[in-house]
């Protein structure tokens, strides 16, 4: 059982690198990197649907939406991309470790931008009522 979830942890990743790289492929559809950026910041954020304290439920939200969301966006990329990011995952993951700071310096950027576009609009929303 161990050994089995060890393996689907790994195949996970091995797609979530795929994902990043099919994510700076030109070929890639808009709707498909949107979709890249919202299940990659919503798996490395501190801020879950169900709170992990809650039992039970807290991680049930993990296990099911990020799968899910991954699986939804390998979907939306075009086979080619796919297969394209793939061989260079592999090849990051056999000689490279640096991804995951990639990775990291990513989900700064969506925060730091979901932050600017939250702040500007509640700006124009209080300046209308001012």
């Amino acid at each position: 059982m161990l050994e089995k979830l060890k393996s689907r942890a790994q195949t996970l990743q091995a797609e979530v690198l795929t994902l990043l790289i099919a994510l700076g492929d030109p070929r890639t559809p808009w709707y498909a990197r949107s979709l890249i950026a919202l299940v990659a910041a919503y798996a490395l954020s501190p801020i879950d649907l169900i709170p992990d304290f809650i039992p039970i439920l807290g991680y049930l939200d993990d296990l099911i939406l990020v799968p899910a969301g991954i699986a939804l966006a390998v979907r939306m990329i075009p086979p080619q991309v796919m297969a394209d990011s793939r061989i260079t995952a592999q090849q990051a993951g056999d000689s490279g470790k640096g991804m995951g700071l990639v990775g990291a310096g990513f989900i700064v950027l969506i925060w730091i931008l979901a932050i600017i576009i939250f702040t500007s609009i509640i700006y124009q929303l209080l300046k209308e009522k001012l």
